[in-house]
This record gives structure tokens, sequence and C-alpha cells, in this order.
């Protein structure tokens, strides 16, 4: 069976995406396993120009950096033709080139908010 790679974003165009890595296991709360996707788990901020990251996941705060891959991946999309359509039933197209990963390598900060009194 022959699978056909397209891009449609022409040449050098693709959209940057990067990936976000953590040390560790990120669990949900037991009633959140049946809305896994879309989930939102934190908020992730550049403050400033430089290529440090945070993420912030409830009263926890990470701090990482931008490091490059040393080969770049290319992120697919998988659409099915109709039988007789470009004489192949598969074709993968090409949504994204992830260049770069954001690594979160130290143990998170306790954020605690002062009480004002």
């Amino acid at each position: 069976m022959q699978i056909r790679v397209r891009c449609r974003c022409g040449e050098g165009n693709c959209e940057e995406w990067a990936i976000v890595e953590l040390q560790g296991v990120v669990e949900p709360q037991p009633g959140f396993q049946d809305s896994l996707p879309n989930l939102e788990i934190g908020t992730l901020c550049r403050p400033s120009s430089q290529e440090v990251y945070t993420l912030t996941i409830g009263y926890h705060e990470l701090t990482g950096s931008k490091v490059p891959l040393k080969k770049p991946m290319v992120v697919l999309k998988k659409v099915k033709h109709p039988d007789g359509e470009s004489g192949c039933q598969v074709e993968l197209q090409v949504v994204g080139i992830i260049r770069h990963r954001i690594l979160f390598k130290t143990r998170p900060k306790a954020i605690i908010s002062k009480d004002s009194w």
C-alpha cells in the first residue's frame, strides 16, 4: 500500500510547534478522567524576551528553557480518501514542524499567596 505525504503549507512556511517536556507525572483529579481531551492543565508564559518559560499548574510553578532538537520532527494528519481518488486510500498531510522543546527539568516551586488582612 502506498501512503502519500503532502505538505500544503508551501516551502518553509509550515507552522512551528514545540514539545513541552516535563519530568514526572501529571495526574488529573478523578472527576476529570472522562474529559482528558482539551483539558487545560496550566498556564505557559514567557515573561520576558529571554528563552525562559514559566508553567503554572495549580499552586506549583515550574521554570524551563527552550532547547533545540537534534533532528526536527514533523506533525502529520491522516486523511482518508474514497477509493479511486489520487490512486491511494490514505494520505498524510504535514500540519507542522517541531524544531524546539521547552524543557522543565527542575522541581516545581510552591506558590503561596498571602492573605490580605
